[in-house]
């Protein structure tokens, strides 16, 4: 997934591959990961995943075969391991630049990010058949994301914290559903409209999640009413 030099400038989290295991790599080597990842994308412009060879993107790139193959193992894993570098930047956001606010994701800059190549690279993720992989990278980094965010917020701590991480993960789901839909329909929403929205359900739901927490802790110590 394409990012812009404000996203390459941006402090980020340590990437780590589709098997989990997190790398502290120096600043070379991420100028080569983002070479060979925008290589990438900007081919899935082009033509089809499928007809894209590693050699397309070594060319493209301009990184040597063997550099290829110190990070990665094939296109697929540069792909995913692109997707999630992107989502784990993204996701971090809000605690990274230590926002106040009552946000839990930062919706406004996702949506204006993707804005500018949605339509043509969502068609290309379509037709690879990646779209599914995609959307599940982005709901675990955005769970993870928002639950700590529920962690740290006055609003949310009433809440037992199983509650909070199934939230977490429903909430993570209903904005990259969003989102598909928001590309879908041409974009018509201002990012900043979409940002309401989501965090209004996120409120709703959160303040009638911890209505019900509060609820089911009074439960117990009530009693019966005795016959009249």
């Amino acid at each position: 997934m394409s990012r812009n030099a404000g996203s390459r400038n941006a402090a980020k989290p340590s990437p780590k591959t589709a098997r989990k295991a997190v790398r502290k790599v120096d600043r070379r080597v991420l100028r080569t990961r983002d070479a060979l990842g925008d290589a990438l994308v900007t081919l899935m412009h082009e033509k089809p995943f499928e007809a894209i060879t590693v050699q397309h993107v070594l060319d493209r790139a301009g990184v040597s075969r063997s550099t290829f193959y110190t990070h990665y193992s094939d296109k697929n894993d540069l792909f995913l391991g692109d997707v999630e570098d992107f989502f784990e930047m993204m996701s971090s956001l809000i605690s990274r630049r230590a926002e106040v606010s009552n946000r839990v994701a930062p919706v406004r800059e996702l949506f204006a990010h993707i804005s500018a190549e949605a339509r043509d690279f969502y068609a290309a993720l379509v037709a690879s058949g990646k779209v599914n992989d995609v959307l599940e990278i982005g709901q675990e980094s955005f769970a993870r994301a928002i639950e700590r965010r529920f962690a740290q917020l006055p609003q949310a701590r009433a809440m037992a914290e199983g509650r909070r991480a199934a939230l977490a993960q429903a909430h993570a789901g209903a904005l990259l559903s969003l989102l598909t839909w928001w590309i879908r329909r041409g974009m018509r929403e201002s990012p900043a409209e979409m940002d309401d929205l989501f965090h209004e359900m996120v409120w709703s739901g959160a303040e009638a999640s911890a209505s019900a927490s509060v609820g089911k802790s009074a439960s117990p110590g009530r009693k019966s009413p005795g016959p009249t």
